[in-house]
């Protein structure tokens, strides 16, 4: 399935009459470990002044296409401040749009566009930069749906995997989950990668919710009731496991020290049970920023 990350925004370049310019950067998502940056499809259009709208952004995304020759099944986008716009651009191309934070390979497209390319361009202007990052307050976690929420019979374990274990991660047994391109992020192949791994009962219909969601990260929250969120789309966050006890705190603090070494890098996996060579669910995530 082919997704794709956009981003619409106004850029650290002015035109000849002091005006921000406004760009739009489309690019695939990678879908697989090894699949490099380099070999993904890219889109860039700077778009008029006169004409930052839905109309303009619908007909980019029809533009690059055509030069893709491949219509994407879901396009992804970071900047809630745009949902408006490039939730109705893509609904005019009938295309479903969503807000997320995965969107690794177009956050660090733009970071190297600040870099390398915007400099460069007549106009640019260093102190709009200040103007680029996005980050959003954390929103308080919400307990899982009634229909998937875990009950005695589920168990949970705190693990790790080393990075070369995902190197034939095509070959799992996986029914829902998303890959990152792990081999592009220059990390050791022996590197303990930590991970969550969820038996349940429940274990298909909850991975099935979760792949209706756009998957981020898994988040230590620190405080008088610790509990591990799962955060998703743009913002939304879901209370995974509460952890009660010393012994558990500190499995998750580990967790979370594990992730840092790791360039944040971690996973989420689902089974029925301890004994299962399948998986019901599969997601590797990795925390970051959008920029």
């Amino acid at each position: 399935m082919t997704i794709w990350e956009l981003d619409f925004y106004s850029r650290p370049v002015v035109d000849e009459n002091n005006k921000k310019r406004w760009e739009v950067l489309i690019c695939e998502t990678p879908a697989t470990i090894d699949r490099s940056s380099d070999t993904i499809f890219k889109y860039a259009s700077y778009c008029p002044n006169t004409t930052v709208n839905s109309q303009w952004l619908g007909e980019a995304i029809t533009a690059a296409i055509k030069e893709a020759g491949v219509t994407p099944k879901k396009i992804r986008f970071f900047r809630r401040q745009m949902n408006n716009m490039i939730s109705k651009a893509c609904e005019d191309i009938g295309i479903p749009a969503s807000p997320s934070r995965r969107t690794h390979a177009l956050t660090r497209w733009i970071e190297e566009r600040m870099v390398n390319f915007y400099p460069q361009e007549v106009g640019y202007d260093q102190n709009l930069t200040k103007t680029a990052s996005v980050n959003y307050p954390p929103l308080n976690a919400v307990p899982l749906p009634d229909a998937v929420r875990g009950d005695k019979a589920d168990k949970w374990a705190f693990v790790t995997l080393e990075l070369s274990s995902f190197n034939d991660i095509k070959d799992w047994d996986i029914s829902f989950g998303e890959n990152l391109p792990t081999l592009g992020m220059g990390l050791d192949e022996n590197l303990k990668i930590p991970g969550l791994v969820i038996f349940s009962p429940r274990a298909l219909p909850l991975a099935g919710w979760m792949s209706g969601l756009e998957m981020a990260y898994l988040k230590l929250e620190t405080g008088s009731r610790p509990l591990l969120r799962l955060e998703t789309g743009a913002s939304d966050s879901w209370i995974l496991v509460n952890v009660t006890n010393a012994e558990t705190l500190n499995e998750a603090k580990n967790f979370e020290e594990a992730k840092q070494k790791a360039n944040n890098l971690h996973f989420l996996a689902i089974q029925s049970n301890p004994e299962s060579e399948s998986f019901a669910g599969f997601w590797l995530l990795q925390e970051g920023t959008q920029e």
